[in-house]
């Protein structure tokens, strides 16, 4: 079994923020997407449970790559 690799100082500092705001370390890591909307539903439902699921969509999604676009 494969180890994942180690979280990087982008994610430290997300999870920090999550204890602050949840839904803005979802929107950094996954953008305006439906993990961003689940993740503010459940901030207005309490701030436990907008914590826990900012910190497993950090966990369990590494970062988008960046594709270089060519210059025409």
């Amino acid at each position: 079994m494969a180890k994942d690799a180690p979280s990087s100082t982008g994610d430290v500092l997300l999870y920090l923020l999550a204890i602050l705001l949840p839904p803005v370390s979802v929107f950094l890591k996954r953008g305006c997407a439906a993990d961003f909307w689940i993740n503010i539903c459940l901030s207005i439902l309490g701030w436990i449970p907008g914590v826990l699921h900012a910190w497993w969509i950090i966990s369990k999604h590494e970062r988008r790559p960046v594709v270089a676009r060519p210059a025409y």
